[in-house]
């Protein structure tokens, strides 16, 4: 499994990361255990989860996908071979929101109880506060590396307005900086992040974890038609059956035919080829899925596909 540092950090992590919101949601707990079992053993050893996760679900409070990792963690002692990512601040109900120094103290002892472990290797904030002033988050954030329970931070969901403020108020007090970033990228979803965010990633050496690598799911080839649209991701991939979304998937198509791979598989060597690109996200609920992130990794894509794939992206739909 191919492998780069997490921005300026010694920490290598993977191309590919396993996605754990689906623990707990479209996995039940045995099922659960089971990917996270073939992910590792694959070679998929960069986990990233969320506070949150799964609280959209009725009956749900959230932490669910954390719970399920530190029973799998308590259960396996696969520790020490997992890099383990998660997130605090958006809204986890009575309250619990933000990032204020109160309230990661309370959160990050909530998510480490959850995971059954006593450091988290990818502390991130999964929103920007405008409530809070950053170097109050930061802060908090670097008590939490002095104690030993956070090695590194990142963003998500920041603008690039706000990724640079943060770095500016870390380099002038002094304090540790995020090192990532997680950002909404892929073939379908270009921007804001290549103008936006791109150049301040580049300017200040960050590591990029794209989420929704897949787009939830529409670039595997799943979806082609508008009856094929169901299930617990359907409200996120209609908006994709249109013009434009075919004919990326019709590329897909033609360059997985030429080096014998899957469009899932194509459309996430793309995303891990592009300039300043650390670690795709994407999730399996299948262990098929496992060996499509697996191949991925190992795809190169020659000049021409990117290319193919980059006209196809950049079509614009006639209104």
């Amino acid at each position: 499994m191919r492998t780069r540092n997490l921005g300026k950090t010694p920490l290598e992590v993977p191309v590919i990361t396993l996605g754990g919101n689906v623990f707990g949601w479209t996995l039940d707990e045995r099922e659960s255990l089971r990917i996270l079992d073939a992910a590792v053993d694959a070679g998929l050893n960069f986990i990233d989860t969320a506070d949150l996760y799964s609280r959209w679900v009725p009956g749900h409070t959230g932490g669910e996908s954390e719970t399920i990792i530190g029973k799998w963690l308590q259960a396996t002692g696969k520790r020490n071979r997992v890099i383990l990512a998660t997130k605090v601040g958006l809204d986890m109900g009575d309250g619990k929101v933000g990032l204020s120094a109160a309230y990661i103290a309370q959160e990050v002892e909530d998510s480490l109880r959850r995971l059954q472990t006593d450091h988290i290797d990818l502390y991130q904030s999964h929103k920007a506060d405008p409530t809070t002033p950053i170097e109050e988050t930061l802060r908090a954030f670097e008590r939490l590396i002095q104690q030993g329970k956070v090695r590194y931070i990142g963003a998500s969901n920041y603008d690039g307005a706000q990724l640079r403020e943060a770095q500016e108020t870390a380099r002038q007090n002094h304090l540790t900086g995020y090192c990532a970033l997680q950002p909404h990228y892929n073939l379908l979803e270009r921007e804001p992040y290549e103008s936006d965010l791109a150049p301040v990633v580049a300017e200040y050496g960050l590591g990029v974890l794209p989420y929704y690598s897949l787009a939830a799911g529409f670039l595997t080839g799943k979806y082609r038609k508008p009856e094929d649209v169901k299930g617990a991701r359907a409200g996120s991939v209609s908006k994709y059956v249109n013009e434009r979304g075919l004919s990326i998937l019709k590329a897909l198509d033609e360059v997985a035919a030429e080096w014998s791979a899957t469009p899932a598989q194509v459309a996430l060597a793309w995303l891990i080829a592009r300039p300043g690109i650390t670690s795709a996200i994407a999730s399996a609920t299948r262990t098929e899925h496992i060996h499509d992130l697996v191949g991925a990794a190992e795809l190169n894509l020659d000049e021409t596909d990117m290319e193919k794939l980059d006209r196809a992206s950049q079509q614009v739909v006639a209104a």
